[in-house]
């Protein structure tokens, strides 16, 4: 209800519009376009892939069979070879296939020593060969 002046001789409630919801509101959106204007205006940097003319080889590298036996020897694909020697191997695969490393399959024996397979992941992170499956 609105309030009647002190000298007005009018009986009825003023028919006056309250106008400081509607000023609140305004505000509240003038602080929004405020804020959120000037990230309009900003360009956004966006990292997009650029084109190649390098075709993607066809056929994936076939995957290297490792296997460690009761007795800590190693096998790469059936062969028996020194675990000195394996990180030279891996680095010379991984740059026969670069940008397309094989599939390393490490299988091993529920007997063979931690120190071992423990050698062996650390030449496949050395050599960057990081695409590593457990055969059971």
């Amino acid at each position: 209800m609105a309030f009647s002046a002190a000298g007005s001789t009018s009986s009825g409630p003023l028919a006056d519009i309250n106008v400081t919801p509607l000023v609140d509101v305004m505000l509240v959106l003038l602080i929004i376009f405020i804020v959120t204007a000037p990230m309009i205006a900003r360009p956004i940097p966006v990292n997009l892939p650029q084109r190649t003319d390098i075709a993607p080889p066809i056929e994936p590298p076939l995957p290297i069979e490792l296997r460690v036996d009761a007795s800590n020897q190693v096998f790469w694909n059936g062969q028996a070879v020194a675990v000195s020697s394996l990180q030279a191997r891996m680095q010379d695969v991984a740059q026969a296939n670069a940008g397309n490393v094989p599939v390393l399959r490490i299988d091993t024996s529920a007997d063979a020593e931690y120190d071992v397979m423990a050698k062996v992941l650390a030449a496949a992170s050395n050599t960057h060969l990081d695409r590593i499956t457990f055969v059971r």
